[in-house]
């Protein structure tokens, strides 16, 4: 299962995954990289079919500063990515003989988020090739564990992230994913996360992440402390 969630704040954009793979046709469970740059700004994650993703990384590093310097950052996505899963959908064999499955179909969701021209954006291109923004709403969530990372998005919108710092939004989005590890087998490995700004975008160590770990924790005691004071009646 994958979760690849971003998250619009204040002054920056967050970009957050978890690094498990599982391939259902063999059975297996794998860690993986989800995130990667996108030019100096943004970056970007999948879901779905490697196959597909591994291609898009490469077409990705050679056109990323067009893409960041476009118009329109949907469209010109659309056009670079489309192409791909149309050859891919079209040499796909769905019959195998001798085998009751071929593995997983080559359908693909991809979201890219970070900064174009100084302004903020998310944008996913869906299997179908349609694509969808989600700057205005502030959160959004792919792959098959996306429902979920909707649901946690919104048990925490009373936080009103979107006029919080981006910080605030990193913490936010690790309390997301780490409640998704326990909630769901499916969901694992270590997470990946880049902080962005229209100054650049960064991806947080594992030291950075223990550090905003510490501060998810204060921020849970913290809540527990005031449903304490609460009164009874």
């Amino acid at each position: 299962m994958t979760v690849v969630l971003a998250l619009k704040c204040a002054d920056g954009v967050v970009l957050a995954a978890d690094s498990q793979i599982t391939d259902p046709a063999r059975g297996l469970s794998y860690p993986a990289q989800k995130l990667h740059p996108f030019g100096e700004t943004a970056a970007w994650g999948g879901s779905g079919a490697r196959a597909v993703l591994v291609e898009l990384e490469g077409e990705f590093d050679r056109g990323a500063a067009a893409v960041l310097g476009a118009d329109d950052v949907g469209r010109e996505l659309q056009e670079r990515i489309v192409p791909l899963l149309r050859h891919h959908y079209d040499n796909f064999i769905e019959h195998v003989p001798a085998q009751e499955t071929s593995g997983a179909t080559p359908a693909t969701y991809v979201m890219v988020a970070g900064y174009s021209r100084g302004e903020p954006f998310i944008v996913d291109i869906d299997p179908h090739g349609l694509v969808g923004r989600y700057e205005d709403l502030g959160f959004h969530a792919i792959g098959s564990g996306s429902a979920m990372a909707q649901q946690a998005g919104a048990l925490l919108s009373h936080f009103s992230m979107a006029e919080r710092d981006v910080d605030h939004g990193v913490l936010a989005a690790v309390r997301v994913l780490d409640a998704l590890r326990i909630t769901a087998p499916s969901v694992g490995g270590p997470i990946d996360v880049f902080r962005m700004t229209a100054d650049g975008a960064h991806e947080l160590s594992e030291e950075d992440l223990e550090k905003v770990r510490e501060r998810v924790r204060r921020w849970a005691e913290l809540e527990n402390e005031v449903l304490d004071r609460l009164p009874r009646s």
